[in-house]
């Protein structure tokens, strides 16, 4: 490593923590070290489109670096790789102390997916279809050569997005796992399936992680008049909150006209996506290692947390269950991470995206051929998480526990009977499973919780409690949560 980038590493030592897609947190050690530094840019008018695009309004000397980063740790794990893209200038423009990382012996040094100069280069580079150093943008045709003013979103969020007018959006995978990103592998099948529940991908940047070839951002149609399920729910939930006397099926803001065709537009993706990919048949083999699997996820979150050592008998029977479940259906590719920050509804109906699966799971687990019903899992879960969490706004009033219960529970009934008319089966059918999933899930949204938003865990914690004390046969349609990273 040069001098130079071992005083770029040194600057990333106490910001790279205060990121939230940094995985690393509680562990101790945490040393950056960068391994890859790609200038995609190197000031006005150099490497850029030629048009009128914002790329050509490039600051002088505001050059754009992309930074690969190996962080390791003291107790010995695998390391974690980063990419880091850097802007580089001598000046410091208005408004742009926000996203400083640090001052160097070659300028300051931004945070290049906030800086206006850096994402205009980067949109240039992908642009121009163009490979510098094994980085290289693939393009699906030819991009938009207009004015494309560029604004970051998802700063909070495990990866973080570029939308580019209003005619694309660009996500950039902040955490790198060596290997194709399953959000791009499996929109690229859906889209050639004619799926109408994804969008358009436009290009993708990719380069070598560990000598295999790795996903480092994928670029698709920005869908403009699309509006957000959570905050749709939210709405929902709002003027449920609002009537003291009415039930979820009576506001004006019901949701469960859509919640149902969100189940039936879950079960059109899984079935286009079991059409196109391997499956496999959820044998005794299939369903043992399931539970196993589950196991040793709960064994993780044990040594990890005390609070859950309470429920750990009522979860390791729970999962013992699945070794004798019945599963209709194959095994196969899925979202990994359904739940509604994840879809958008827009005029032809809802549309899913963000299909890499668990962040914090290694990339080769996330392309697991798995049960549909952990896609259900995790969408009943976000319809009780966006109740629950409203609560936590309002905790003068207890008597809206019960209203939020209920706004849940109508909305899950709906989205499973959506699910159930298009597959020809309804989830809840497959109760010890289901419940299974749903468990697992919550676990995972404790450790999420208490890394991220410890004041939140709360929510998982009461899920559990819930999950684990109701009557068998209840518990597949109880009340759960979604603990990811949208809201």
């Amino acid at each position: 490593m040069t001098d130079q980038h071992s005083e770029l590493a040194d600057l990333l030592v106490d910001w790279l923590p205060r990121q939230r897609w940094f995985a690393g947190k509680g562990r101790a050690g945490g040393q950056p070290r960068v391994v890859q530094d790609v200038q995609l840019s190197s000031g006005r008018n150099t490497d850029t489109s030629t048009s009128t695009s914002t790329a050509a309004s490039t600051s002088p000397a505001a050059v754009l670096r992309l930074l690969v980063i190996e962080v390791e740790f003291d107790d010995g794990g695998p390391a974690d790789y980063y990419q880091v893209p850097v802007v580089i200038r001598p000046d410091s423009p208005f408004g742009h102390d926000t996203f400083l990382i640090g001052e160097s012996s070659i300028g300051l040094v931004y945070d290049g997916l906030r800086d206006t100069d850096g994402n205009a280069a980067l949109l240039a580079y992908l642009r121009r279809g163009a490979s510098r150093e094994g980085l290289t943008a693939t393009t699906v045709e030819t991009l938009d050569e207009g004015e494309l003013p560029p604004r970051s979103i998802g700063a909070e969020q495990s990866n973080t997005s570029i939308v580019y007018g209003e005619a694309y959006i660009l996500k950039v995978f902040r955490r790198l796992w060596p290997g194709m990103n399953p959000d791009l592998e499996i929109t690229r099948v859906l889209a050639r399936a004619g799926s109408e529940h994804v969008a358009r991908p436009v290009a993708w940047l990719s380069g070598q992680l560990s000598g295999v070839p790795t996903t480092f951002a994928f670029m698709q149609d920005f869908l403009r008049t699309g509006a957000e399920g959570w905050l749709l729910a939210l709405a929902s939930v709002r003027d449920l909150y609002a009537e003291g006397d009415l039930h979820a099926d009576e506001v004006g803001g019901d949701f469960a006209a859509e919640a149902e065709r969100l189940g039936a537009a879950t079960a059109q993706v899984h079935r286009h996506l079991a059409a196109a990919l391997p499956t496999r048949p959820a044998d005794p083999a299939a369903l043992a290692a399931l539970a196993d699997y589950l196991h040793r996820r709960l064994d993780d979150a044990l040594a990890a947390l005390t609070e859950l050592a309470p429920f750990e008998a009522t979860l390791r029977a729970a999962y013992d269950e699945v070794r004798t479940a019945r599963h209709l259906g194959p095994f196969q590719r899925i979202h990994g991470d359904l739940h509604l920050g994840q879809v958008l509804r827009v005029e032809s109906g809802w549309v899913l995206f963000d299909f890499e699966g668990e962040p914090a799971r290694p990339v080769p687990d996330r392309t697991q051929l798995e049960s549909p019903l952990r896609d259900v899992a995790g969408m009943l879960r976000s319809f009780d998480y966006a109740a629950q969490s409203m609560l936590l706004e309002r905790p003068d009033e207890p008597a809206l526990a019960y209203r939020a219960l209920e706004w849940a529970d109508h909305n899950r009934d709906a989205f499973c009977r959506g699910y159930g008319a298009e597959s020809g089966r309804d989830p809840r059918d497959d109760h010890a499973l289901l419940r299974a999933l749903e468990l697992d899930k919550a676990v995972y949204e404790v450790l999420y919780e208490t890394r991220h938003r410890p004041g939140w865990i709360s929510i998982p914690m009461r899920s559990i409690e819930r999950l684990t004390s109701e009557p068998e046969g209840r518990g597949a349609a109880a009340p759960a949560l979604e603990g990811s990273d949208h809201a």
